[in-house]
């Protein structure tokens, strides 16, 4: 445990990039901030040369040894726990006829008791890999067929690495000192994706470098004359083309002859990974390659998703690119051969209205097709989600700006080419002024951008140059990010007030009992008021155990698919110190309830609270601050305001 919370530590501090205080790690973490200091040293140990973590009078920021860090076996620290366990795991996949406890206790030099304890570790491990742990006297084995073992190297493989990224370091410690040669991997990723390429296929970077960690499995046990039987059911035409160039890239770069089986349920895993037909737009080729059924369920899904959150996805290409990605789905679902997305984390807290979308399109496709869906393969339907919405976002978005540049020649004409060019994507100029003496009080627009000093003064009126620096467009995309933020939580400040209620606001919340308990608790005042019924908290239950509404460091925001509330209502409840939530933890637990007529300030209040919530500062000034419901909402109030 105390290696992953080094490792949780570093990984906060290299994802913020900023000092972070000793208080603030300490609640993220649920320890004291003594502890963090002791994990801080024990960060710089594993890597003597450089720092892994800087300190100073700020508190702490991940250092310029950051990633060598987490990356390092650890030295003396190389005997924890979890890399004993992996060791142990190692040791019975290889032996066919099991290992002898005592001699492997006394080869990792721990007690007999501790290896028991280990093997109880290892039981809790197997779950869903059709594997089982035998223990007959001084013998200990495992049972089961060689994908399920494979499975478990999997599933040692993505804990060894952070947020599920692709590390060939971390996958040679998993596999073993003697495994195939992880220099090799580099150019059969790129030989491989440059063919996929060369055959009209669109590859995911991110499921193909799951791939690549199948293969390099499937090449190491090769190599020990562990192959899989040889291939079974229908064998499509793509198959035998993917097949053929795995089998030609393995044997150049690894040295490895891979076996029919191993070819097709490798060819079938990079299958799921890419979508034809390439660059072209989805079109009745792609709906040939599709099963009706998936095809109806998502466009059913979608149609409901779009009237639900009034989002603008119910397009026809929208809707085939989903269905061909939810078909890869079904087939890595029959596979157990889950993809990884390391976005997973930042898609939840950066764009959690998305991610709610995408948690909705899952659960009804959940039910309509029965698929279990992970937070990571989630983060894959939200990533189809903010893609459509991002192309179909309403040029009314853009911010209007109005130039002030006295008439030279054609000074103000280069001026305005030039801000179209640099900032089109963030301001729309709408109007140019090129009087010396212009009416200052009659510009309306969003942003002033003038070359003369102005006659008044404004956070909207942005002085930039006659011809355009890269420190002028600094400076206007700044001042336009403010004004955005601005919009956003005064719409805010101006909903959210209404929706809270004094009696449902609870200090010192127990997480012990875990997030059903928590969920109940803050629900109870709103029942009691009418706002809900117990049927909702169920719900909300649901709701969470389908994907955790942690979506920052600080806060959950737990609540039913389905607005059935009276009327919108919101319960706070602080924990402090922090509490487990999902696979982290969190201070502040909001339930919402909304009403139907509120759906329209659904996407409002939903992004803008968790928008607030997710600056570390503005957290701790809240929880600490916050410590009855008058003082909560006048230090939200304040930092909306700013």
């Amino acid at each position: 445990m105390t290696r992953a919370r080094q490792d949780r530590l570093l990984a906060l501090l290299t994802r913020d990039g900023e000092w972070v205080t000793a208080g603030a790690l300490a609640d993220s973490l649920g320890v004291t901030p003594r502890s963090i200091r002791s994990y801080v040293t024990a960060l710089n140990g594993r890597v003597p040369t450089g720092s892994a973590v800087d300190s100073g009078p700020q508190g702490y920021r991940a250092g310029t040894e950051a990633s060598a860090a987490l990356k390092a076996n650890g030295g003396a620290d190389a005997a924890t726990p979890r890399d004993r366990l992996h060791t142990l795991v190692r040791s019975l996949l290889a032996a066919d006829d099991g290992i002898d406890v005592f001699e492997t206790a006394d080869t990792l030099h721990v007690s007999p008791a501790t290896l028991d304890a280990d093997l109880a570790r290892v039981r809790s491990l197997l779950g869903g890999t059709e594997l089982t742990l035998e223990r007959s006297a001084a013998r200990a084995r495992l049972r089961g067929t060689e994908m399920a073992q494979r499975r478990l190297l999997s599933k040692l493989a993505h804990d060894e690495m952070d947020a599920g990224s692709f590390d060939l370091v971390a996958l040679r410690r998993t596999l073993g000192e003697g495994s195939v040669g992880a220099a090799a991997f580099g150019p059969f990723k790129t030989d491989l994706v440059a063919e996929l390429g060369a055959l009209g296929y669109f590859v995911n970077e991110y499921g193909i470098a799951d791939v690549v960690m199948h293969i390099a499995i499937a090449a190491d046990r090769v190599a020990h004359d562990r192959g899989l039987d040889g291939a079974g059911g229908e064998v499509r035409p793509a198959q035998v083309e993917v097949a053929a160039i795995l089998e030609r890239l393995a044997e150049k770069h690894l040295g490895v002859r891979l076996g029919t089986g191993d070819l097709q349920h490798l060819s079938t895993l990079v299958l799921t990974r890419v979508v034809a037909p390439g660059t072209a737009a989805p079109g009745e080729h792609a709906r040939s390659r599709l099963d009706p059924a998936v095809e109806g369920a998502v466009r059913q899904v979608v149609e409901t998703a779009a009237a639900e959150f009034l989002v603008d996805i119910a397009h026809e290409d929208f809707v085939l690119r989903l269905a061909l990605h939810v078909q890869n789905l079904l087939h890595r679902s029959k596979e157990q051969a889950w993809s990884r997305n390391p976005l997973t984390k930042s898609l939840k807290s950066s764009y959690p209205m998305i991610f709610e979308v995408a948690v909705f399109i899952a659960s009804g496709l959940q039910q309509r097709l029965g698929i279990p869906l992970l937070d990571d393969e989630i983060a894959y339907i939200a990533m189809h989600v903010g893609g459509r919405l991002e192309r179909s976002r309403r040029s009314d978005q853009l911010l209007t700006a109005t130039i002030v540049c006295p008439g030279y020649y054609e000074l103000h004409e280069l001026l305005r080419s030039s801000v179209d060019r640099s900032l089109g994507q963030a301001i729309e100029v709408v109007g140019v002024e090129t009087r010396v003496d212009p009416d200052w009080a009659s510009i309306d627009t969003d942003l002033v951008l003038t070359t003369i000093d102005p006659a008044i003064a404004g956070d909207r009126i942005v002085r930039i140059q006659p011809f355009l620096t890269d420190a002028d467009v600094d400076r206007v995309q700044t001042a336009a990010a403010r004004i955005r933020r601005a919009r956003r939580l005064a719409r805010l400040r101006t909903e959210i007030e209404g929706y809270f209620m004094p009696a449902a606001f609870v200090r010192g919340l127990d997480g012990e009992a875990g997030e059903a308990a928590v969920i109940r608790t803050l629900g109870g005042p709103l029942v009691a008021d009418g706002v809900i019924e117990e049927d909702y908290l169920e719900r909300a239950i649901q709701r969470e155990q389908l994907s955790s509404t942690a979506f920052t460091d600080a806060l959950a925001v737990p609540h039913a698919m389905g607005m059935t509330a009276t009327r919108t209502a919101i319960a706070i409840g602080i924990a402090d110190p922090s509490i487990p939530w999902g696979e982290g933890r969190v201070q502040v637990v909001a339930l919402v309830a909304f009403s139907e007529t509120d759906r329209e300030a659904f996407q409002t209040v939903f992004e803008q609270f968790v928008e607030v919530f997710s600056e570390r500062e503005s957290v701790q000034r809240i929880v600490r601050r916050g410590t009855d419901f008058p003082s909560f909402l006048d230090e939200l109030v304040a930092v909306i305001d700013g």
